[in-house]
């Protein structure tokens, strides 16, 4: 028995100091790291767009410190996706911060459904970076999906390659197949399979419509919201 408790304890101490490591690596590059990804001036959305997206895709957004458990939240927040791609990205850092990020990649592709680094480093990230900026920047990188052989990134993108109009022109029913999509955008895709992105965008106007609500923190297809 204390042979366990010793080995448990041992385990124990070697997950916190990955952590501590992630985070004090996290915060040494994180100038470096925000230096080297694409930079958003500011969100073109509009208020009521703003709010459509963040009841989806983060409604405590504004509240949480990069991480959250709230109804429909799911395991990623919009901070901990600008941390995976700010961190563990296509950017190369050089030096020992290059190495470090070798390693945390490999263990996020590895092991990403039990690995709490990139936990750790969204909270480094929105303790080093405004809401507004995090925003704009999800706003103008976040994936969605692939078009006529290429990817497509950003929701202003994706207007104009699913739509065929700026986003500042689409009508909200057309907002709101684009942020249905954000989940698996491949998946729920406006050419591919426009029957499964009907459903999930009529489940979040019923969503947004106050008619149901997400049963609990995995809860992000919506599920009472179908019936």
């Amino acid at each position: 028995m204390k042979r366990w408790r010793r080995a448990l304890l041992m385990a124990l101490m070697l997950v916190l100091a990955y952590l501590a490591l992630a985070g004090a690596w996290a915060w040494m590059v994180f100038h470096e790291a925000r230096a080297m990804t694409p930079v958003a001036t500011g969100a073109p959305l509009s208020t009521r767009q703003s709010t459509i997206l963040l009841r989806v895709e983060d409604p405590t957004f504004f509240e949480h410190a990069g991480l959250s458990i709230a109804p429909g939240q799911g395991v990623a927040t919009i901070s901990s996706a600008l941390a995976r791609d700010l961190f563990l990205g296509d950017s190369r850092l050089d030096g020992a911060g290059g190495l470090l990020q070798r390693f945390y990649r490999g263990v996020f592709d590895c092991c990403k459904r039990i690995d709490l680094g990139r936990d750790v480093m969204s909270l480094v990230l929105d303790a080093r970076m405004s809401k507004q900026e995090q925003l704009a920047r999800y706003v103008a990188t976040v994936y969605m999906g692939t078009h006529e052989g290429r990817q497509v990134k950003g929701l202003e993108g994706a207007a104009r390659s699913y739509l065929g109009k700026p986003l500042a022109a689409t009508s909200e029913e057309e907002f709101v197949r684009l942020v249905a999509m954000i989940k698996a955008p491949n998946a729920y895709h406006p050419v591919r399979d426009p029957g499964a992105l009907a459903q999930r965008s009529a489940r979040i106007q019923s969503l947004l419509a106050g008619r149901c609500a997400p049963k609990g923190w995995f809860d992000t297809e919506f599920a009472d919201c179908g019936r």
